[in-house]
Formats: structure tokens, C-alpha cells, sequence
């Protein structure tokens, strides 16, 4: 039995990226907040355990070893701040070869199903894969390789930290179409961001009944 096999779905490993100081929560860890009575990293970590039950946590604050049991986090190693500063960790961070299947981890309805479908596009051969969301690709519901870290510390290097222009500039990346996406759900619903207070009271409407 390989190393892989023994930790299970060989190949695959997720990143919850827990990013950004969360001010319009006053401070308080966004994804620490209850959606149907679960908490949104809860939902993130569920969705990747369809896929994987490797898990890494991406999070520079120093309460962030208690957020998910089980779970290994990882803190920046560059000292830029920045959204694809996350990135960059998340994929030095899974063990080698393995895909980094990142996740942003205000994302409550995000579906493991489509998560196994992007593992499986890069496993094929892509360097990344990206869903297509309803206003372009969708950086933090994605699968890369070790293979975009050159581009990735490029961008960095020059002072780009929108991950919009990193996946437009990645070599062998792949998309998602919508078409292929609304198989999972309804795009805007499994992208939905909570990142202010009134976005956590849309994800609890949006919260199926009964």
C-alpha cells in the first residue's frame, strides 16, 4: 500500500483558505458563523470529505488551531498580504503531487461533487481547473498542481495580488463552463460568499426547508 493509499483518496488534498481579518464581522472569523445550524467551515470541510479526508487550514490567526479538529494549519510564509497570497500557501502547503483542491471558506453551499470533478480535470492533466461562476472564474472553488507556483510567485513578485489576473495568465489551466456547473446547482447559490452580516442572513434564507 503507497503513502496515498493509506491516507485515502489518493492525490487530493483540500486547503481551506480562512483569509482576510473579517472587519465587516467586527473582527470575528467569518467562517466561524452558523448557516442551518452548521457552521460555514463545518460546510466546506464536509463538501472536500466527498472527495478527500485530507484537510489543511489555511489561517494566520493564532486561534486558528482550534477552528477544525483534525485539520493541519498552515500560516503564510511570504510576508505580502493578499488573496492569491493564500493561494501560494495552499498549494506549497499539500504534501507533493498531490492536488491542492482550494476552497475559500465563507462558502456554504459549495458542492463536493463539483469539487470531485475539478480534482478529476486536473488529475487528467490540467495544471488547475476553475468553475465558472455567474461573473467569471471562481479563483477559491478550484484544483491546482504545483505547476502554477512559478506564475503564482511571479505575480506576487510584481505586486499583483488579484487572483482574477493570476488564472487568466496560468499555463494548461482549464474551466468549468456554467452549462457544466449548473449541473451541481444553481451557480450563484454554490458560490455564494458571506462576507458581511447581511450575507449571512441571505445564506440563511437560502437554507433549504424542512
Amino acid at each position: 500500500m503507497t503513502a496515498h493509499e493509506a491516507r485515502g483518496a489518493p492525490g487530493v488534498t483540500g486547503a481551506i483558505i480562512a483569509g482576510g481579518a473579517s472587519e465587516r464581522f467586527g473582527g470575528a472569523p467569518k467562517g466561524l458563523n452558523m448557516v442551518g445550524g452548521v457552521r460555514i467551515i463545518d460546510r466546506v470541510a464536509s463538501a472536500i470529505r466527498l472527495v478527500t479526508p485530507n484537510i489543511v487550514l489555511i489561517a494566520n490567526s493564532r486561534d486558528a488551531d482550534g477552528w477544525l479538529p483534525g485539520a493541519l494549519v498552515h500560516r503564510d510564509s511570504r510576508p505580502e498580504r493578499g488573496s492569491v497570497v493564500g493561494v501560494h500557501t495552499a498549494i506549497e502547503s499539500v504534501p507533493a503531487g498531490d492536488v491542492a483542491l482550494v476552497v475559500a471558506w465563507d462558502m456554504p453551499f459549495v458542492s463536493g461533487r463539483l469539487l470531485q470533478l475539478l480534482a478529476n480535470r486536473v488529475r487528467n492533466g490540467a495544471s488547475a481547473a476553475f468553475p465558472e461562476g455567474p461573473t467569471g472564474p471562481e479563483p477559491f472553488c478550484a484544483a491546482y498542481t504545483a505547476a502554477c507556483l512559478p506564475d503564482v510567485d511571479r505575480a506576487i513578485a510584481r505586486g499583483d495580488f488579484r487572483m482574477s489576473s493570476v488564472v487568466a495568465g496560468l499555463p494548461n489551466a482549464v474551466r468549468v463552463g456554467l452549462d457544466e456547473v449548473r449541473r451541481f446547482g444553481d451557480p450563484t447559490r454554490l458560490f455564494f460568499n458571506v462576507n458581511t452580516t447581511a450575507d449571512l442572513e441571505i445564506a440563511q434564507r437560502m437554507v433549504p426547508s424542512g
